[in-house]
């Protein structure tokens, strides 16, 4: 059976974490040995779990704080990731927690980070959280991780937030299947409903747009430029119908779950219905509705961070490093376009892989003209190695025992 507890209980599997109090401004100046964690991961879905989980197996120490909110919470279930086809998102993130519980270096707590501050030319940095187990924590980590994604920006049409993620939904991949041939409506405006028709043209075929007064020359030459050329054609191909009323209200009329559904299956039909109202005229009733609306991000930590942006996403490069030395971005909130789970747990994973030899690399990079000369590893004692004594290069001076034996061995060898 499936676990439906509630999520920030969930969380509360994982071992507890107490962070440092310190008064409001305190600071505190540390060597690296002093930090608490490798990296800190700021969010706990797909995309978080995914870089808690490679950290935890290279034994990263890792800290990952989650606040409970997730863009895909209101939808019934998750699709189109293999293995776990049909399953409730709580499963699959509690499912990926019990897993991660295995390793020992990482570490989750339920909360909401306040504060991130980069220290000493961002070699570390103090974040603040309010979490629950008590007051105000904080905690130093050497990397930080945003994975806290988007949320949706739905317009204030009555009933469409009350019903969205059950029947009315965003992305085909994730719950089209479910309602294929039912008669669908999509809402949007115009220039970006076109492309929401190309998703779902093999699923549905009785579709209307309701484009709530888009439906303008202007946008119609934006979809051409979106979408492709005689955009405005091929909706007629496709027999997709267009109403430019003001969508007024949504209502729902059935609930497409299904109590008697077979949990073992991946995907079964849901037969939502909806009565859709406009400003004038006569309401329409639709099975589905795909909607096609834009985004913002859920949490301001980037903002704030100074993070560059670009049609708001945190702009990474191609290991998920954002304009900001030491942070990462990874999931919905990155540039990577995508916006799915499969995309939230590869970019969770590249991430982690990056700042794990990252790490690696900055100690290569501190080791200073002594500790090298401490190592044997100083330009006179490479050139002594490889030419005054004789001996050859792969011979160092630590795998001799003593400098008896180095004598030995270089009479043996005059002789």
């Amino acid at each position: 059976m499936l676990p439906k507890t509630p999520i920030l209980f969930t969380l509360h599997l994982f071992r507890s974490v107490t962070g440092v109090p310190m008064p409001p401004g305190a600071e505190r100046d540390m060597d690296a040995s002093a930090i608490d964690f490798d990296a800190l991961i700021v969010g706990g879905g797909p995309a978080g779990l995914a870089a808690l989980s490679a950290l935890g197996r290279v034994r990263r120490t890792a800290l990952l704080i989650d606040s409970g909110e997730y863009r895909n919470s209101p939808t019934r279930r998750i699709h189109d990731v293999a293995g776990f086809d049909g399953v409730t998102a709580a499963h699959f993130r509690w499912s990926a927690r019990q897993q991660i519980l295995h390793y020992k270096t990482v570490d989750a707590v339920n909360g909401t980070v306040t504060s991130i501050r980069p220290k000493a030319n961002n070699t570390y940095f103090i974040v603040t959280a309010e979490t629950a187990e008590g007051p105000t924590s904080t905690y130093t980590a050497r990397k930080i991780i945003i994975a806290t994604g988007v949320r949706d920006l739905l317009p204030p049409t009555l009933g469409l937030r009350e019903n969205f993620g059950k029947g009315i939904y965003w992305c085909p991949w994730c719950d089209g299947h479910e309602h294929a041939d039912q008669p669908m409506g999509i809402l949007g405006p115009f220039d970006k409903t076109v492309e929401a028709v190309a998703e779902v043209a093999n699923l549905n075929s009785d579709i209307i747009i309701f484009a709530n007064g888009t439906d303008t020359y202007e946008n119609r030459v934006r979809a051409d430029a979106a979408f492709a050329e005689n955009s405005s054609a091929y909706l007629e191909t496709r027999r997709v119908k267009v109403d430019n009323r003001t969508v007024t209200r949504i209502t729902r009329l059935r609930d497409g779950e299904d109590p008697n559904r077979n949990p073992s299956l991946p995907t079964s039909p849901e037969y939502d219905l909806f009565n859709i109202e406009f400003d004038t005229g006569s309401p329409v009733e639709r099975g589905v509705l795909l909607t096609a609306f834009t985004y913002e991000q859920r949490s301001s930590i980037g903002e704030r961070l100074g993070l560059k942006t670009k049609d708001d996403k945190l702009v990474v490069d191609e290991d998920m490093r954002t304009s900001v030395p030491g942070v990462y971005a990874v999931g919905d909130a990155n540039s990577d376009i995508r916006t799915n789970i499969l995309h939230a747990l590869h970019s969770g994973k590249s991430a982690a892989v990056h700042l794990h030899t990252e790490i690696e690399r900055e100690l290569s990079k501190s080791l200073t003209s002594t500790s090298r000369s401490r190592q044997g590893l100083s330009r006179p004692s490479e050139e002594r190695r490889n030419h005054g004594d004789g001996f050859s290069s792969k011979l160092n001076d630590a795998e001799l025992p003593d400098s008896g034996t180095q004598v030995a061995l270089t009479r043996l060898k005059i002789d």
